[in-house]
């Protein structure tokens, strides 16, 4: 064995497949498989005991057979950076291509199986990926530029959405600084990544440089934005990137906190399908997000059946209790749709208590590097945690503070002054029940940062 050869990691739920382009590597006297997968599992734990300087996997293996060979890539990526990736694939969907150039192009290929037996096509992008070079398969170019378009410039337009790409923007952020469905965003990063593709396949020295001046940009910002993007609630990575605010550091804010709990979850909890109870609490998670995220708000954590959000932080909103007060009414009725469903399946209905309320809070950012964590404390949560006590099923309450800050009139009982744990002066409060049409639903309110 060559001191010099490079070591693959071969991964690939077909035995035959696997075998077959195990033959077709260890032809070549530079080329040596370590080690063989046929899941996700297997592919991120032989990568972590062999480190091979190659992985070459397949796009689709267990346990759901959707894209386990990129996502396992990625893990393995992120564990050992200078890992190269060569996915194998009998889809020319470009919607994996576009997903490997989105994270950045070094260091990656992407061919397809029929056509790895050709000449040497797959030793070549095996050495190419293994000195952090790029791998594409022609066919996954023409499949990118199908239907052919005439290969000109970007458009201003363009130009902002690579930029905000290159800056290391997920969908999401984007989607959220337009007011756009993320979907709507991801159709137009990749009919951008297609127009250059076609430049480059019709010979565009400019496409082709500004493909590789993206690349640079993305790897270069990579590491940093996606760790924080995936560590911190939505927005404040971008705060990070822009700000000075440091780890351990404070700011003192002015907020609206929502808190949130399912009654009886207990009782639900005793009598449910473990499985089953999982599966209720990720339908209802989700449907909280979206309500939240909806009016602007950041979802600050889920703990078992509570959720805790806010108003107004990482960035300021001069109308944070309306977006808070518009959000629990979006949470009730989320979940009396979610509810409907499941009462016809003869499952447990969930049943929402909300608190909101208003003030100074301070906002820190604890933690370390590899795990950071956004925090408020203060009186404001507290209160939040207290009045959410207070609410039925499909009730929310507010505090003096939030009732008294709404541009909008929102009918409201008040309730009698009582003490709370942690208060000594009793708390003046205002339910509004399930039934009142005065909830304010804003869709339209803009939800770009610093709005």
């Amino acid at each position: 064995m060559e001191r010099d050869s490079i070591s693959v990691f071969l991964a690939d739920d077909n035995l035959i497949v696997r075998t077959g382009v195990k033959a077709l590597i260890e032809r070549h006297a530079d080329l040596r498989v370590v080690g063989v997968a046929a899941d996700y599992d297997g592919v991120v734990d032989g990568c972590a005991d062999h480190e091979p300087h190659v992985l070459v996997t397949d796009v689709r293996m267990p346990p759901s057979f959707h894209r386990e060979g990129i996502d396992a890539a990625k893990e393995v990526r992120k564990r050992h950076p200078g890992t190269g990736v060569v996915i194998l694939s009998q889809y020319d969907d470009p919607e994996y291509a576009v997903s490997l150039l989105a994270e950045g192009s070094s260091g990656y290929g992407y061919l397809l199986k029929d056509r790895v037996a050709e000449g040497d096509q797959l030793a070549e992008a095996i050495r190419a990926v293994a000195t952090g070079g790029t791998a594409l398969d022609p066919a996954i170019v023409e499949s990118l530029v199908r239907p052919v378009v005439s290969p000109g410039g970007l458009t201003p337009a363009e130009e902002a959405l690579l930029g905000q790409v290159a800056e290391g923007k997920t969908i999401k952020a984007i989607a959220a600084a337009r007011n756009l469905p993320p979907e709507a965003v991801d159709a137009e990063v990749e009919a951008v990544f297609v127009k250059l593709a076609t430049g480059v396949s019709a010979g565009s020295q400019a496409a082709l440089s500004r493909l590789r001046q993206l690349h640079q940009a993305i790897v270069a910002g990579k590491e940093q934005g996606e760790t924080l993007s995936r560590l911190l609630p939505s927005g404040l990575a971008d705060k990070l990137k822009g700000t000075a605010l440091r780890i351990g550091e404070t700011e003192r804010v002015t907020v609206t906190v929502l808190m949130s709990d399912i009654r009886k979850y207990s009782t639900i909890a005793e009598h449910a399908d473990p499985s089953q109870l999982a599966s209720q609490l990720n339908a209802h998670r989700a449907a909280m997000n979206h309500a939240i995220l909806g009016e602007g708000g950041t979802v600050m954590q889920f703990v078992g059946d509570a959720v805790m959000a806010v108003f107004g932080a990482p960035f300021p909103q001069a109308d944070h209790a309306d977006r808070a007060v518009a959000a629990a009414a979006g949470m009730h009725a989320r979940q009396a749709r979610i509810n409907a469903g499941w009462r016809m399946a003869g499952l447990p209905e969930f049943g929402l208590g909300i608190g909101l309320s208003t003030g100074q809070a301070a906002a820190a950012l604890l933690g370390s590097p590899e795990r950071l964590e956004y925090t408020l404390v203060g009186d404001t949560v507290n209160l939040a945690q207290r009045l959410q006590q207070f609410a039925d099923a499909g009730e929310t309450v507010l505090s003096q503070a939030t009732r008294a800050v709404l541009t909008a009139a929102v009918p409201a009982v008040a309730l009698p002054p009582q003490l709370v744990k942690g208060r000594d002066t009793p708390v003046v409060a205002f339910k509004v029940a399930r039934e009142s049409p005065a909830l304010p639903v804003t869709p339209g309110l803009p939800v770009t940062p610093g709005s």
